[in-house]
């Protein structure tokens, strides 16, 4: 008898705390934080940005807010960017809850927060940017094909952008400093620990795939 996998036996006891549409609060406060920075806090020298933002030495002089508040900053980009990426955001955070149901969207995303809390309070460097990333790359895995309105009027498959946000991690891992490094291996295991049975399995059906051709290929030729 096959043992129940441990996020089945967690989700028949723990499915009541998770959060439905938890991408769209994520979104939802993003953006609030964007206007007021933008609109209200524009003259002022406060910034709410740099209020949640994650900051050790800050959380551990009492700012405990920090230690979460830091996945609802925004995007560092434009007006006009801003909608597009939240737009994003929303979009891939709720088809990957409609595929996988709220509990294990709710584990994937956490999870991947809670690694990145942990490596923050160790070394004090924490960003939202890494976590979002690997939204994005398990929405690719399992969408490869769906398209959508690059800035709303280019049509792209989701499989081209994946590869353009490869490169970009490759960039980044590349110029990072040893703290960005860990931060980016750490957002990529979450990805891994969610996907490598799936990464392995389609690994198998690839080979077997070849295989059979090469077979068939074979077969051909002794006809010929």
């Amino acid at each position: 008898m096959n043992k129940e996998p441990l996020l089945d036996r967690l989700q028949r006891k723990y499915r009541r705390f998770a959060i439905p549409n938890l991408m769209q609060y994520i979104v939802g406060g993003m953006a609030i934080i964007f206007v007021m920075d933008m609109i209200v806090f524009a003259l002022e020298p406060f910034s709410l940005t740099a209020t949640l933002m994650f900051d050790r030495d800050a959380i551990f002089h009492g700012q405990i807010w920090r230690i979460i508040s830091f996945v609802l900053i925004p995007p560092d980009s434009s007006p006009i960017f801003i909608i597009f990426s939240l737009y994003f955001y929303w979009l891939i955070g709720d088809a990957l809850e409609n595929q996988w149901g709220t509990f294990k969207f709710n584990a994937f995303y956490w999870c991947g927060a809670l690694c990145t809390m942990i490596f923050g309070l160790i070394t004090g460097f924490a960003t939202n940017s890494y976590l979002n990333m690997t939204l994005f790359l398990a929405f690719a895995f399992l969408y490869p094909d769906f398209q959508m309105l690059l800035f709303f009027c280019i049509p792209i498959k989701i499989k081209w952008l994946a590869i353009i946000d490869g490169l970009i991690l490759v960039m980044s891992f590349y110029y990072a400093g040893w703290k960005g490094r860990i931060a980016l291996l750490i957002a990529l295991a979450n990805v891994l620990l969610f996907f490598g049975s799936h990464f392995l399995d389609s690994f198998k059906a690839c080979r077997r795939r070849r295989k059979w051709q090469k077979e068939w290929n074979d077969v051909k030729n002794n006809w010929k």
